[in-house]
């Protein structure tokens, strides 16, 4: 049960008044957007390092609350070592009275994976995707992950920003904007996946969000009859390709450039493909594109291991449904120095009941009030940390 705040102490960041737990010290901004600011703070129970984020006014409005309610809710139920999680969550109200503010505390993270991209040995490729595909594989398990609206001015590797979208829909429970700046590790070569919500409402609104694109999978940009979990998969290969080479494998100027550079190495689509094609312009225009024979990925990526080329070609394969889940993936040779079912975390079920609901600012505000005051800490026996660190 998470007792009430007694003893806090309160002083301004960014123009706002924190009044955060005796027990971190030492605050310091490191990140703020249009919902939330973050700042790292001295954990003096732990004397690990935190982020603490403060949502701005979280009950202004009913899709505020909603927004608050779903973010504080989702992050309770990620425990998995390899997906951002909560270490704390408090708020210096004592009543539902006085409750307008709540403090989410999660890991300090020191950095994305673009920070070391082109510099990492294969056993330390091999030990970060493997955990890639673990936190995938637990957020699939899921089922609760929903598109959300990004908010484009805001970059943090230390935290998640889970976001309801506007007209608070909810969508297919895939990732969908994997990508290096999503992963964060830790210099003993730890990783978590600190952002698995995101999306975009339309086109439109993707103009000039280049990194996204660059992972996103073919039959998104097509307009695929259906998507699965599979599109992380494919992301995922993209990241692992350019863990290996330090180079983005897909680097298009635009959706179509995007998909000639996909099939300069996977080859022309097979008619099953195109079959699968909601848009008819999308088929009429695969349609019109030259033969190009599939890039042997041997020769592609000289450098890598043979292993590490079969899993690769086996992750980016255009036609979704033969691509490989996050499971099989992760039963690949490739990881064999890694694999451990019994740490291999399953999720409980997760209540969403009140998604479908529309529901006052007052009954959003008593909900977060209550899962505020009833958060019990995740302790997990973490894997023991690579030999040498990133």
């Amino acid at each position: 049960m998470n007792d009430p705040q007694t003893h806090s102490s309160r002083q301004d960041i960014e123009n706002t008044v924190w009044e955060v737990r005796e027990r971190y010290v030492n605050l310091s901004p490191i990140g703020s957007g249009a919902y939330g600011t973050v700042c790292s703070a001295m954990d003096r129970r732990t004397g690990n390092k935190v982020a603490i984020k403060k949502l701005y006014r979280p009950f202004q409005s009913e899709i505020f609350a909603k927004r608050a309610y779903r973010e504080l809710k989702l992050l309770k139920h990620m425990k998995h070592e390899n997906v951002i999680g909560l270490i704390d969550v408090f708020t210096p109200a004592l009543t539902l009275d006085g409750f307008h503010d709540f403090y989410l505390v999660m890991p300090f993270m020191d950095a994305d994976l673009n920070k070391v991209m082109g510099r990492l040995s294969e056993d330390r490729i091999q030990y970060l995707l493997y955990q890639i595909l673990r936190g995938i594989k637990y957020i699939h398990s899921t089922g609760i992950i929903h598109r959300m609206l990004p908010d484009r001015h805001f970059y943090c590797p230390q935290v998640s920003l889970l976001r309801v979208s506007a007209n608070n829909k909810i969508s297919i429970n895939l990732l969908q904007d994997l990508k290096p700046g999503n992963l964060a590790i830790n210099k003993d070569c730890g990783l978590k996946i600190i952002d698995f919500g995101l999306a975009r409402h339309t086109d439109s609104e993707m103009t000039g969000y280049v990194v996204t694109r660059w992972y996103r999978a073919p039959e998104i940009i097509l307009n695929w009859r259906h998507y699965a979990q599979s599109v992380d998969i494919w992301s995922v290969g993209c990241i692992f390709a350019e863990m290996i080479t330090g180079k983005i494998l897909f680097k298009g100027k635009d959706y179509l450039d995007q998909l000639a550079q996909i099939m300069k190495i996977t080859g022309t689509p097979s008619s099953d493909f195109i079959q699968k094609l909601d848009s008819m312009e999308a088929r009429n225009y695969i349609r019109t594109l030259p033969y190009i024979k599939k890039k042997d990925f041997t020769s592609l990526f000289s450098n890598a291991s043979p292993l590490a080329v079969d899993l690769l070609e086996k992750m980016l394969v255009l036609d979704a449904d033969k691509r490989l889940s996050a499971a099989e993936a992760l039963s690949h040779p490739y990881f064999e120095p890694f694999r451990d079912l019994e740490e291999e975390t399953k999720p409980e079920p997760f209540d969403d009941s009140l998604d479908q609901l529309k529901l006052s600012v007052d009954l959003w505000k008593r909900h977060a009030f209550q899962e505020v005051m009833n958060f019990a800490p995740f302790s997990s026996l973490h894997k023991r940390p690579m030999e040498t660190a990133l």
